[in-house]
């Protein structure tokens, strides 16, 4: 499969060579491949451009139109390394081109020097009256012990232990995946900005334990400055915290268990602080990965931040990183105890069923002092969203929705605390932008597609030749709303591949040589989670559509008692201003991430409503005037005009009153299938959001967010054991999000304490009434 069709670089072969199911899906995979043979011939002639910066936020970086000043390099294969790359050329060099390349990378080397002095004589560290930390330090190492953040400092990039781990990491990715592609235009336009704005700091979503290592692997193999890293785990054995260290990756102190116990340490977070100015200032890189479920990654970001603004640094370049997988490695961390825990980590990974591709976009770098200090990034006063919502729960008053959530979430006060507000506000929409870029970066792959079709468009099966018929139109409403593409190719190959991948989590129905496979989904646990995984990010593509769709089916539920999977009724009005208000209600609902950061709400709310139209789920409908829309006189048949010198009085295009509009569904058969198909793709979420609130009452509250989180992650499994249906509901990441909302709301409170952060209960919602107001204000969106 060519994962770069026009592209003419593109050294990845085909598809039969690139990847054979395993013995049990041979016979499986020849019923799909010969019905397959017949079908049409090619995707992907179209390639949007992505990773551009924001045209509100960053328009002088956006102006530079890097990645426009290089003609079409097509992708590369990071694992396809021949005799070619090298300056050799011969019979040995076939066989050690891979040391041969490693060997010819160029490797910006740095040392600890008198970093440590540096750091423990900067004004920040020495306040008056403050005891000295760095001879505490010291008499512990002089102790025995390895000091509790001294160690950290050491971290270095180390040259030979980068080359040999590129190599180690090179033949282990060939085991694990078929391909890893890169945007040469991209690894272009890192070049340019490494000359013209200075240091550079890759911010990427984690997603697994490799993230990290994939783009150091890429920057690497391109002669780019490896970057420091950050690690948001413990790793606590003593070679393999030497290993890490000695290839830039910032650890955690072995006192503190997690980031979140770490930040609570004045002097750690203090050091941290000092520790990235003096990185920066030095020239070095930074990668650092931010979490959409808990924020954590916010507070290295206002480090970047107060770099810049202190001086130490004149600019510095933010450049987000889209990583997307064929198949999405479990969400492992990184081994924390002995020998054995390295190698099981290892042979999970190999062991698992990862032979699919990854796509690594490197998205437009963008001045961070550009984003911060022009004063064009929204910085908006924002309201709680128990301020925001619970009027309308409670007593279905509107006045409150039209605002803008408040998320400061993304960087709690127990972190850096001696940030000012308005340094905290800032860094929190940097965040928000940060996050949204990355996931508007990542390449949609071929596996999501088909997972989306099974498992939101067709829940009880699909025969192939339908499956393959809506694969080309899912991928052509992708690709026109500018997300790319990770394949490109025949559409047999295509299908073929994915279904191949997917193999273990489908059911392939009997059916007559004559006729088409049938295909569904597992019913199981596993299946419908991994299936639910593999298309999230269709989710962000569709994302007007629908909320839209979803704001239209409430609309349907209440004003002509239908929606859902009944019977639908064609010839119901809908208002606008309903519409728009029920698509803000469920707007605020929604997890950050998903709504562009420089749209306020209501706008979002108002595109949704448009998408609507757009799509042609709703047309509008024709209301009959007595007097002609290019007539401009008043209804009451009398002009009002005002002085053109009075400013306080609105203009004469206002004399007339904007009349509303209302729609009507669209007719049978376009509307009701794409309708539930753009419900059904926020089910996921409101469903799990549903089965929490009627499992609050089971837990034992007060526990802290942590037990909270697992208890509710079992009562939510048993849920899905007794609806044996929507088992995808139940993740553990979607349980952190619906606490994270119902913190929000008010729903529950929490109590911190030195121990940790205890959720409990509001005492309004232990009133039933007040639960079954909650439970019916989400449900109204739910598709079920």
């Amino acid at each position: 499969m060519s994962h770069a069709s026009g592209d003419a670089s593109t050294e990845t072969p085909t598809l039969p060579q690139l990847y054979q199911p395993k013995q049990p899906a041979l016979s499986w995979g020849a019923k799909i491949r010969k019905k397959l043979k017949a079908v049409a011939p090619f995707l992907g002639k179209f390639r949007p451009l992505v990773g551009q910066c924001c045209h509100q936020c960053t328009p002088e970086s956006l102006g530079q139109k890097l990645l426009h000043k290089t003609p079409s390099l097509g992708f590369q294969n990071l694992l396809c390394v021949k005799e070619t790359h090298t300056r050799y050329r011969g019979w040995l060099v076939r066989r050690v081109c891979c040391v041969l390349f490693v060997l010819g990378r160029k490797v910006y080397a740095s040392s600890v020097g008198d970093r440590v002095n540096r750091i423990y004589s900067t004004e920040r560290l020495m306040p008056a009256g403050r005891r000295d930390v760095r001879e505490e330090e010291e008499e512990e190492q002089r102790a025995g012990g390895a000091g509790r953040i001294v160690s950290v400092l050491q971290t270095v990039v180390s040259p030979a232990l980068l080359r040999l781990a590129s190599w180690m990491l090179l033949k282990l990715f060939r085991l694990m995946f078929y391909s890893v592609q890169v945007n040469l235009n991209q690894l272009a336009t890192l070049h340019r900005a490494t000359q013209l704005n200075g240091p550079l700091v890759y911010v990427y979503i984690r997603q697994s334990a490799l993230d990290q290592a994939l783009i150091s692997l890429t920057l690497f193999f391109h002669n780019l400055r490896v970057p420091y890293s950050v690690c948001p785990v413990q790793v606590r054995h003593g070679w393999i915290r030497a290993v890490l260290q000695k290839l830039g990756v910032i650890l955690l102190p072995q006192h503190a268990a997690t980031e979140q116990q770490a930040e609570t340490d004045s002097s750690y977070s203090l050091i941290m602080t000092s520790l990235i100015g003096e990185l920066l200032r030095a020239g070095e890189s930074l990668s650092i990965n931010v979490c959409v479920e808990n924020g954590h990654g916010g507070q290295w970001l206002a480090r970047v931040r107060q770099t810049v603004t202190q001086g130490l640094v004149p600019a510095v370049s933010l450049v987000p990183v889209g990583i997307s997988y064929d198949c999405p490695p479990q969400q492992d961390t990184l081994p924390q105890a002995s020998m054995w825990s390295v190698l099981r980590f290892v042979f999970s990974l190999l062991s698992g069923d990862h032979r699919g591709g990854v796509r690594i976009h490197f998205a437009q770098p963008f001045s961070l002092m550009e984003m911060c200090d022009s004063g064009k990034c929204r910085v908006d006063g924002r309201c709680p969203l128990q301020e925001l919502l619970m009027p309308v729960i409670q007593h279905n008053r509107m006045d409150s929705i039209f605002g803008q959530k408040d998320v400061s979430w993304l960087l709690p006060p127990t972190y850096l605390p001696e940030l000012p507000q308005a340094e905290r506000e800032m860094t929190i929409a940097l965040t928000l932008h940060l996050i949204h870029s990355v996931t508007s970066s990542m390449a949609v792959m071929s596996t999501g597609i088909v997972s989306c079709l099974i498992l939101h468009k067709h829940r009880r099966g699909v025969r192939l030749s339908v499956l393959c018929k809506d694969v080309c139109w899912l991928l052509e409403e992708v690709l026109f709303r500018n997300f790319d593409v990770g394949f490109a190719g025949s559409l047999v190959e295509v299908v073929y591949f994915s279904l191949s991948l997917l193999c273990r989590h489908l059911l392939l129905a009997a059916v007559p040589p004559a006729g088409d496979p049938v295909l569904t989904a597992r019913p199981e646990p596993n299946a419908l989670l991994t299936l639910c995984q593999q298309c999230e990010l269709l989710t962000l593509v569709f994302i007007h559509e629908a909320v839209g769709a979803c704001a239209v089916s409430a609309m349907l539920r209440e004003v002509a008692g239908c929606g859902g999977g009944g019977e639908m009724e064609f010839d119901v009005v809908l208002g606008q201003e309903e519409l728009t208000e029920k698509s803000l209600q469920l707007t605020h609902l929604l997890p950050v991430g998903l709504i562009p950061p420089c749209q306020t709400a209501h706008s979002f709310a108002l595109d949704a409503v448009d998408s609507m139209v757009r799509c042609g789920i709703l047309i509008m409908e024709e209301v009959p005037r007595a007097t002609p829309v290019c007539d401009y006189w008043r209804r009451q048949g009398v002009l009002s005009w005002t002085a053109t010198d009075d400013p306080d009085q609105s203009s004469d295009s206002d004399c007339e009153e904007q009349d509303k509009r209302s729609y009507k569904l669209s007719q049978p058969p376009q509307c009701p299938e794409l309708l539930f198909f753009l419900c059904s793709l926020l089910s996921t979420q409101l469903r799990a959001l549903c089965w929490t609130i009627e499992s609050l009452h089971l837990l034992p509250l007060p526990l802290t967010e942590s037990v909270c989180v697992t208890q509710l992650h079992t009562h939510l499994r048993n849920r899905a054991q007794l609806d044996k249906v929507h088992h995808e509901s139940s993740s553990i990441k979607l349980v952190r999000m619906t606490v994270r909302t119902l913190t929000d709301l008010g729903v529950l409170i929490e109590d911190r304490q030195t121990e940790g952060v205890y959720l409990d209960t509001s005492p309004v919602f232990l009133q039933p009434e007040n639960k079954q107001k909650l439970l019916h204000f989400v449900s109204q969106f739910l598709y079920s």
